[in-house]
């Protein structure tokens, strides 16, 4: 038996375009003790595919290099098992490819079948963990404070928001269009939210935050970052989680002034994911608790097979993405 995947063509010079990638056929391959073969039927399309390909050994993770099968998380069914820890007919959630069967790995963990796959992929794997170690352990909301989320309508930055919210911040989202805007506020109870694209930005943000700003939670960079930066309070929070405005320069743009980080006492912490895998249960567990109690509210972007892959991480990076973006196979 064959199967399609598509693999990583050549690097990206700035945004992804159809030639990164090259669709071929794979060989069934025949399960050794120990291995079992997964089905993907869900695949996630996510802004960290952009830092995988890039031609950095220093990175967090191993990069995607041409010709390798192209990273994604996915879910899948076990359909071919040499494992008892993996039967056949389970459901898993774990790095997959872009490919319609994988050879599963350590990293799977199996889920019941039970929990909606949307649900799954868009608040309770790899966005809400990503969510909840960013703005409960490293952000460390207090009540009354001011929060501005960038790429606040994406799938991370609008759990972070919500869980705000829950926590008794005052939240301020910031996306890329009035919808996205309106859908903020009217929809998951955002105070206000920006467009970023709009000419009065600047005086947009400081409307909004009076009080100055006391917890940033970072995903995009670009001209936001300077504007909020300057309207940090004293003992302010920056969490940098992404920069997906960037990861295409050529060039880095210039940070803001390291003085401020001095005089105003900040804290500015970047983190991945990967180094946080002994929150994973503490995080499923409040994620749960945030969904039953109906303080979180999500919506899915989903592609039909994995051919529209390709455009997909198009649509992502030019945000045009209304919600958790997804491919099913």
């Amino acid at each position: 038996m064959t199967f399609k995947a598509y693999k990583l063509a050549k690097r990206p010079a700035g945004e992804f375009t159809d030639d990164c990638f090259q669709a071929i056929e794979l060989e069934k391959p025949t399960l050794k003790d120990g291995d079992f073969l997964v089905k993907q039927t869900h695949m996630s399309l996510d802004p960290a595919m952009r830092t995988w390909v890039q031609d950095n050994e220093d990175s967090y993770i191993e990069p995607v290099r041409p010709g390798d099968i192209m990273r994604s998380y996915g879910v899948g069914e076990v359909v071919e098992s040499e494992n008892p820890d993996y039967p056949v007919g389970a459901r898993v959630v774990g790095i997959t490819g872009w490919a319609e069967y994988t050879l599963g790995g350590e990293d799977m963990q199996v889920v019941d079948k039970s929990v909606d796959v949307q649900a799954l992929l868009s608040v309770l794997y790899v966005p809400g963990f990503t969510a909840y170690v960013g703005l409960m352990k490293i952000g460390r909301p207090v009540k009354g404070e001011t929060m501005v989320v960038s790429g606040a309508a994406g799938s991370v930055g609008s759990l972070v928001g919500q869980m705000g919210k829950a926590e008794g911040l005052t939240v301020i989202g910031v996306a890329g269009s009035d919808e996205k805007c309106r859908w903020l506020e009217e929809e998951l109870g955002f105070d206000k939210a920006i467009n970023y694209k709009d000419a009065d930005l600047e005086e947009q943000l400081a409307a909004a935050t009076p009080n100055g700003v006391d917890l940033y939670f970072e995903n995009t960079g670009g001209p936001i970052q300077h504007l909020v930066f300057n309207r940090m309070n004293r003992l302010g929070k920056i969490v940098v989680c992404g920069n997906i405005a960037e990861y295409t320069n050529e060039v880095p743009n210039p940070g803001p002034s390291w003085v401020d980080i001095n005089l105003k006492a900040l804290r500015v912490e970047g983190f991945v994911i990967t180094d946080h895998y002994d929150k994973v249960d503490e995080s499923m567990t409040a994620m749960v608790g945030y969904l039953q109690n109906g303080q979180i509210k999500f919506r899915s972007h989903v592609l039909k097979g994995l051919d529209s892959a390709v455009e997909g991480v198009q649509l992502l990076f030019s945000g045009q993405n209304q919600g958790k973006l997804f491919v099913e196979l």
